[in-house]
């Protein structure tokens, strides 16, 4: 093994913090030493049935221990990661194992009440003959295994909608993952004597190269928490005597909201957050409240850091920008106000799509964001508007025309365009504008009602308005600032 791959930072991570812990999860508390362990096992039970170098392994699991020894595990033996959103339905989740190529699943097949393996094999009767499914719980047997996985080999493929509605899966190599994980350590000064409570899924760039890898290279010990409850977060904060939390700006709220009074909250080291807008009142309410120190970030699944703020920023700079360069960055904009971002972390490409990969990343290797802003005199970026439809929701970002090609199946939809809208909670929602065919009944609740089986969660409209027609401009585009009240 190499010091640039994933294994090689575990074998690495379990010879300088041996029994230390790395992962605490209920009563399962894993040392780095025996994380390592637990990874080669899986590795050769993965080889063993059959899984080898290049191969692509899907998890589709929440935040559990066993998430982490699947996944290292999986880049161990030399195969792509490829994680899949909880949140997903049986369409969206089968639409990615069979994109992918996978050639395994691991799979929590209970979660929230839900047999999510029984769903799956009984909408595809060929999955189980084209995929090795692994359902955890798993009790691996010890094994030494030697990874074969190089430095340039493609570590991860994460999945992101495109405007088109249809998701593309951008590729990681090993070393590119571990400089992201290693920006954003040495940005927060993550170290050994952290411990990292990790609400952001696993199967987000957030929760698994800021998270998991964060912890590999840094020493820090990772508390996962499986479904977000500020209760929950509160005791786990206390007991297990958290540091830093990082998370959507709404997590925060949630958490000082449900403390009785401020002498109930427990005191953070650090706070991370981003992924939407995030008001200097709540960055002020934080820093007296709940942490020591604040910082918000930018970035995407094609470049999960791209900009973040230093300790040193000031509560305004926290909260009105998203901080300057990191990870070996360059950030740009372009004259049309697009942020342009060019750095050896820059996604490889999107698998099997390389029409949309050159869209992506031009000639001169600048990824175009499809977001618009600004660079101040010290170089703190600005985040403006976006070039795309995408709103974030909860910090999880939705692409309207995924929805509205779901919608487009709706029987009694004659148009439709999806908005976001402003929410307190959650930064931004889903608003629908449905034209109905004639003589079509549709009520609000028939529209939610139908997506909520169509699409995730965080993608299903809130709201829905009925217009008699949409607002076009003459070449007959949506005029979707228009929907949003924009002059």
């Amino acid at each position: 093994m190499r010091r640039e791959t994933i294994p090689a930072a575990l074998l690495e991570a379990a010879e300088r913090f041996g029994d230390a812990e790395a992962v605490v999860d209920g009563q399962v508390r894993l040392t780095f030493r025996e994380l390592h362990e637990r990874a080669m096992a899986v590795a050769y039970g993965l080889h063993t049935s059959g899984i080898t170098r290049g191969d692509r392994v899907a998890i589709f699991a929440p935040n559990t221990h066993y998430w982490v020894t699947s996944a290292l595990g999986v880049l161990y033996a030399g195969a792509a990661l490829v994680p899949i959103n909880t949140r997903f339905t049986v369409a969206e989740t089968l639409d990615v194992i069979n994109r992918s190529g996978a050639r395994g699943l691991f799979i929590e097949g209970d979660f929230l009440g839900i047999d999510r393996e029984a769903e799956l094999l009984e909408a595809d009767v060929t999955l189980a003959s084209r995929v090795r499914m692994f359902r955890m719980p798993l009790d691996w047997p010890e094994a030494e295994f030697s990874s074969p996985a190089e430095p340039d080999d493609v570590a991860d493929i994460l999945y992101t909608s495109g405007t088109t509605g249809r998701s593309k899966g951008a590729m990681s190599a090993h070393r590119q993952s571990l400089a992201v994980a290693r920006a954003w350590v040495s940005r927060t000064s993550l170290g050994s004597a952290d411990r990292y409570l990790v609400v952001n899924p696993f199967f987000h760039s957030f929760g698994y190269k800021a998270g998991i890898l964060a912890g590999l290279v840094s020493g820090a010990a990772l508390v996962p928490q499986a479904v977000f409850n500020a209760a929950e977060t509160i005791r786990l904060v206390q007991q297990e005597k958290i540091t830093v939390l990082p998370g959507a700006p709404t997590i925060y709220q949630s958490i000082m909201d449900h403390a009785a009074s401020v002498s109930d909250l427990p005191r953070l080291r650090l706070a991370v957050t981003g992924a939407a807008v995030v008001p200097v009142a709540l960055v002020e309410r934080m820093q007296q409240q709940l942490c020591d120190t604040v910082l918000t970030g930018y970035g995407l699944t094609e470049c999960p850091v791209v900009t973040l703020c230093s300790p040193s920023d000031s509560a305004t700079t926290v909260a009105n920008t998203s901080g300057h360069a990191a990870a070996g960055c360059e950030v740009q904009i372009a004259p049309s106000g697009e942020i342009l971002v060019r750095g050896p972390n820059v996604m490889i490409g999107y698998l099997d799509d390389p029409a949309a990969t050159q869209a992506a990343i031009d000639s001169g290797g600048w990824l175009h964001t499809g977001d618009i802003g600004n660079l101040d005199e010290d170089g703190n970026l600005t985040i403006t508007d976006r070039l795309k439809d995408m709103y974030i929701s909860g910090g999880f970002s939705v692409y309207p025309a995924e929805v509205e090609q779901a919608l487009a199946r709706l029987p009694g939809v004659a148009d439709s365009a999806v908005v976001g809208v402003p929410d307190t909670r959650l930064g931004e929602v889903g608003k629908a504008y449905i034209v109905r065919q004639s003589g079509a009944e549709l009520s609000e609740q028939d529209v939610i009602g139908f997506c909520r089986t169509r699409v995730a969660n965080f993608k299903v409209p809130r709201f829905v308005e009925f217009l008699p027609e949409l607002p076009r401009n003459p070449s007959g585009k949506v005029l979707k600032r228009v929907l949003r009240g924009e002059s």
